[in-house]
């Protein structure tokens, strides 16, 4: 299994900022300590203020906190939110399968459930759990 980079960069700007509580961020130096691209974490901030972990303040001096506390953010609901409802294969989803094999099939089962899992295991965790050591983190972040 693999999570798309639009969760992996979510999960990212999501450390950082619980790494910078005392003031706002802006996605150009999230991008920079981070060596990604400016639009993609443009579009990860928007669904981040959107789905209200993140809010945003505008204009001169303006950036992204987090609205939440970090313990208070669950790692399973952020990358369910980030991976979107698209079923995991063809056969789960709501449209009629066109996989032949469909009725005799277990795989959809196999990875239903293994998915359940990661999810499961997802939800034990908080942001604050990620940044646990802030100052080993801070000090990759800021070098870059």
């Amino acid at each position: 299994m693999k999570l798309t980079t639009f969760s992996d960069y979510t999960l990212r700007v999501l450390m950082y900022l619980a790494l910078s509580r005392d003031r706002l961020a802006t996605v150009p130096e999230i991008a920079a300590a981070y060596g990604i691209s400016e639009n993609h974490l443009m579009k990860v901030a928007h669904q981040l203020v959107r789905s209200g972990v993140v809010e945003s303040v505008r204009g001169k001096g303006g950036g992204i906190r987090l609205a939440l506390a970090p313990e208070d953010v669950r790692l399973g609901s952020v990358v369910r939110a980030s991976e979107g409802t698209a079923p995991i294969v063809e056969c789960l989803s709501d449209e009629v399968a066109t996989c032949c094999i469909a009725p005799a099939c277990k795989l959809s089962a196999v990875l239903s459930r293994a998915f359940d899992a990661l999810y499961a295991s997802l939800d034990e965790y908080t942001l604050a759990d990620l940044v646990r050591k802030p100052r080993a983190l801070e000090a990759i972040l800021v070098r870059r």
